[in-house]
């Protein structure tokens, strides 16, 4: 199943010769040099890339949280800022101790500009819809208990909907899924899945694990070793709904092997021979 189509210029995403230095007591670091991306309104976009090469900065710079040094970041034509219209979760869930599951996903549109007229007026839809979301990823019966009741894939499940429950129309994934077991990480990727097509909200998932970027993301960038710059774009035209079994395919594992082996000519290389020569 094919996505359908959304209006163009709504929230479409676009960085042009972006560059973004960092200050540090020694001195500048670049992180990103000289980068240009283009998100189209609904699609999902993945990053990949080694460790240190400016795949989070990305994110920070369409989240509106920094600004480039050189080049210039739009969101839907202007520049982007921190907004109720952006949903964000990060690898900690960071749910509130003192608080519900239900409480905690509910906890955007209490402070959203865009929906707390509503949520304070009439609460009840905003409840209800957040009941059906925790239903629907595995959560119903959970909505009384607080986090520490909880697994860690169960708060992140529980993260997720929280950064869905506004409806914003762009959701940034920083390694949402990386503290946790393979199993329970698959089915956060099918419950993830299911959410951005019911919704459709324009997507950037920061991530490592490249099974993770073939199965969930329309469009995979690779990025090089800091400072960071594009050195692929990777279209994946497999169908949708995706499923794990798809994963053990010829063309599945055929984008797999092509992210991995790009990645691996762009790194740093690990040399045993001369890790065991400064052990000895």
């Amino acid at each position: 199943m094919t996505a359908p189509s959304t209006p163009v210029a709504k929230n479409a995403i676009e960085l042009s010769d972006v560059t973004l230095r960092y200050a540090t007591k020694n001195g500048q670091i670049e992180a990103v040099r000289g980068v240009s991306l283009s998100f189209a309104p609904g699609e999902f976009v993945a990053i990949v890339g080694p460790s240190g090469c400016g795949k989070s900065t990305i994110l920070k710079l369409v989240s509106g949280l920094m600004t480039p040094a050189v080049g210039t970041a739009t969101v839907g034509g202007v520049a982007p800022r921190p907004t109720g219209q952006v949903g964000i979760a990060f690898q900690n869930p960071s749910l509130l101790l003192w608080r519900t599951v239900l409480q905690n996903v509910l906890l955007p549109l209490e402070v959203s500009p865009a929906h707390k007229a509503a949520y304070r007026k009439d609460p009840a839809p905003f409840v209800a819809r957040a009941r059906r979301m925790l239903a629907a990823v595995g959560l119903g019966g959970f909505e009384d208990k607080h986090p520490w009741e909880l697994s860690g894939g169960m708060q992140q499940r529980a993260n997720v909907v929280r950064a869905l429950i506004h409806q914003p129309s762009i959701l940034l994934l920083d390694e949402p899924f990386g503290a946790l077991d393979a199993f329970t990480r698959e089915e956060l990727w099918l419950a993830l899945q299911a959410l951005w097509m019911g919704a459709r909200p324009t997507v950037l998932l920061v991530t490592h694990d490249l099974r993770e970027a073939a199965l969930l993301a329309d469009t995979i960038y690779v990025m090089s070793p800091r400072p960071g710059q594009i050195t692929l774009r990777r279209e994946v035209e497999l169908p949708r709904p995706r499923t794990l079994e798809g994963t053990f395919t010829p063309e599945f594992s055929e984008i797999v092997r092509e992210l991995r082996e790009h990645i691996g000519g762009v790194r740093t290389r690990i040399r045993a021979e001369e890790l065991m020569e400064v052990a000895s």
